[in-house]
């Protein structure tokens, strides 16, 4: 009886720290391919105005409506493994290490609660 609810539920969650994750790596990649683009045009003699443009983007970037949300959701749903990596100044083990442990929770951890869910109900007719 409660197994559909709860396997619905962790799929939801383990679906927006995917997602939310999946966005972070996205734009790291893409400042990251900036940073690279404007170490090299200082480097070089002449220069490279796009690298200094993209660069000015990626950093100004407003995010639409549905990735806040995406964002403000999964800052929710990891919020309990925070402390584990709060004192990391590296940005991918503070959003991959809560991510990877949220996935680990509400998929495994959940996945376990609705077989367990569905023994039960058996089990008492």
């Amino acid at each position: 009886m409660l197994e559909q609810p709860i396997k619905v539920l962790a799929a939801i969650l383990c679906g927006i720290v995917t997602v939310s994750f999946t966005l972070f790596a996205v734009d790291e990649t893409r400042v990251a391919s900036a940073d690279s683009r404007m170490g090299i045009a200082a480097a070089s003699a002449d220069g490279d105005p796009g690298a200094s443009a993209a660069l000015e983007r990626a950093r100004e970037r407003d995010r639409s409506g549905i990735r806040r949300a995406i964002d403000d959701s999964n800052e929710v749903i990891v919020a309990p493994f925070h402390g584990l990596v709060a004192s990391s100044s590296e940005p991918w083990v503070r959003r991959g290490v809560p991510a990877a442990l949220a996935l680990l929770v509400f998929g495994v951890g959940l996945g376990y609660l609705a077989r367990w869910a569905r023994g039960t109900a058996r089990s008492q007719r």
